[in-house]
């Protein structure tokens, strides 16, 4: 009977520092810890998921009980302390789930047991897993012992939520923070698991899993299991995108083609045999964006080793990315970053990725439109560079040919400059014709132009005169257009008289209330009787005490005395009944 199956992720667990993968600083602040003798009452461990918090700690606390260090300050594997360990029958290392342990009774449990000290060995350790799930009361009960433990007891709490911990607790440990483990780290994991088992992997293969991992080894193992199984231990680039559900590259790299081409067509049935694949649209923008920021990149040296894929992938990347412009590019990323964040408010998702792919497909004819305006401007400039060289190449003839040809030049310089100045004259000052004469023309049309040419310069120059009788119908139609949304301010300026000096009209009003409204409609007024008369006439509003015409009743005030004298029995009304004019 062949032996039990386990999983790669405890058969292949670290068991000394050196082991660790991708967490080299930590290891290495763990081991001087040790080396120097300065270990901390309390440790905490965070970061995500699968990268060695929990083998951390274990490694940790077999090192510092270990009774013959090595110079690289690893453990042994051969005292009394490490084979129980080894063999999971260590009394020094205690192991606590806080998930499931995290009331205030299993933390008084612990504490009691913390009294008691290690009976092989230096140190009791104290490993608390998903130590956020404890509870307030339980942090609480745990602070005291935490902060004053005693000599033999160390601490090391794990989570992948280190916000979720009271600041008090924080403050008493040393934090130490676990990174993602990079994809070739994880690669070159799995391929010593692979000879270790015997198995045929292909690099790409590998790095697609280590991708679909997300920087945790202990996911990178499961999957690597899995596709171990699928492929009966021949993993292939084919079967791990089968079996993982990955879009493969391939489908990227064509798209990209389709769209430096323009064939839209092309783009949308790919898209078309994705869905039908059972693929996300979702997942599919984001990793069509990934491919553009991969082709972006690749466009330099100094940034290509960002580029976490295979050898072979990585070539189609450089030769994909000569043939992408970097405009392209950059315009590419920002219409999928904006159908990505526009992914889960459409209603329609499928037609907005449709729409992106079309728009991806337009923006290599976008670009050329906009380059090829270019040439032309070049071109104009080497045929005046040319036309300039000209008169250096005439210097190059003999001295016979310039003789005969200066008194050609004169005249020419002479003939230029002469009809400019006599145009300007003759423009001015030309006399009719005998046929101008006889058809009745001459001065007078002359005449005729010097008129409309001094019109259009007042035109231009809005200096234009005006006279208040020119004013007065477009002051009133004014007046009649607000009549209906502002009937006070229409009547203010239909019952107001009004004065012009210097092209400046002068308003006067009785109080500073229809001051401030006529203010705030000057311009209004202003644009609509300049704009009639074409003129560029100003306003001035004055308060006086007696206007020109008959003052119409505008505060509560005026309007009871207007009453009032209308009818004077309206006073003894008042009177009788103690009236108030509010």
């Amino acid at each position: 009977m062949s032996e039990n199956f386990i999983v790669s992720a405890r058969k292949y667990r670290p068991s000394d520092f050196d082991s660790v993968v991708g967490q080299r600083s930590i290891t290495t602040t763990l081991k001087n810890a040790i080396k120097t003798n300065q270990l901390a009452h309390a440790y905490l461990f965070c970061g995500p998921r699968g990268v060695g918090k929990t083998t951390c700690a274990r490694i940790f606390a077999k090192t510092i009980n270990c009774q013959n260090l090595t110079e690289e300050t690893e453990a042994c594997n051969e005292c009394q302390s490490c084979t129980a360990f080894n063999s999971n029958r260590s009394m020094n290392i205690h192991e606590l789930d806080a998930a499931s342990n995290n009331s205030v009774e299993d933390i008084r449990k612990l504490i009691d047991q913390v009294r008691i000290p290690p009976q092989i060995g230096h140190y009791s350790v104290y490993i608390i897993d998903e130590v956020h799930m404890l509870s307030t009361q339980a942090f609480n009960a745990f602070l005291k012992t935490l902060e004053e433990p005693p000599e033999h007891a160390i601490f090391i709490l794990a989570t992948t939520e280190k916000h979720k911990i009271l600041p008090t607790i924080l403050s008493r440990c040393q934090i130490f923070d676990f990174n993602r483990i990079q994809v070739l780290d994880i690669v070159d994991h799995l391929q010593n698991i692979a000879k270790k088992e015997e198995i045929e992997a292909e690099p790409e293969a590998l790095n697609i899993i280590a991708q679909k991992a997300d920087g945790g080894l202990r996911d990178a193992l499961s999957f690597f299991d899995q596709i171990a199984s699928f492929s009966d231990k021949h993993i292939t680039y084919e079967k791990v995108i089968q079996s993982l559900n990955v879009l493969d590259y391939d489908y990227y790299f064509k798209l990209t083609d389709s769209f430096l081409t323009g064939e839209y067509v092309f783009s949308l049935t790919i898209f078309n045999d994705i869905l039908n694949n059972g693929f996300d649209a979702s997942n599919f923008i984001v990793g069509l964006s990934e491919h553009f920021r991969d082709l972006l990149v690749s466009k330099d040296a100094k940034t290509i080793e960002l580029l976490d894929v295979g050898h072979s992938i990585r070539e189609r990347y450089l030769e994909q990315t000569a043939k992408s412009p970097l405009q392209f590019l950059l315009k590419g990323l920002d219409i999928i970053s904006n159908a990505d964040i526009q992914y889960k408010m459409a209603k329609n998702k499928r037609l907005l990725v449709e729409l992106m792919l079309l728009k991806l497909s337009q923006v290599t004819g976008e670009l050329q439109k906009t380059f090829t305006q270019q040439p032309i401007i070049q071109n104009q400039q080497v045929v005046q560079q040319q036309q300039n060289i000209q008169p250096e190449v005439k210097k190059e003839e003999t001295k016979q040919e310039e003789e005969t040809k200066k008194p050609e030049i004169k005249k020419e310089i002479v003939q230029e400059k002469q009809p400019e100045y006599e145009q300007k004259a003759k423009s001015k000052f030309s006399l009719p014709s005998v046929n101008q004469l006889v058809n009745g023309g001459g001065l007078k049309k002359e005449d005729e132009n010097n008129q409309e040419e001094k019109k259009e310069e007042k035109r231009i120059t809005g200096d234009k005169i005006v006279t208040l009788e020119q004013i007065s119908p477009f002051w009133l139609e004014y007046a009649e257009s607000i009549k209906n949304e502002m009937p006070r301010l229409a009547s203010t300026l239909s019952e107001y008289e009004y004065e012009l000096k210097d092209q400046t009209i002068h308003l006067k009003l009785s109080n500073e209330t229809q001051t401030q409204q006529i203010l705030k409609i000057k311009h209004e007024i202003l644009n609509f009787i300049n704009q009639k008369l074409d003129s560029n006439l100003k306003l001035e509003v004055v308060i006086s005490d007696a206007p020109l015409k008959s003052k119409t009743p505008y505060t509560k005030e005026e309007k009871y005395e207007y009453l009032k004298e209308k009818n004077p029995e309206l006073d003894n009304l008042k009177k009788q009944f103690r009236l108030f004019v509010d």
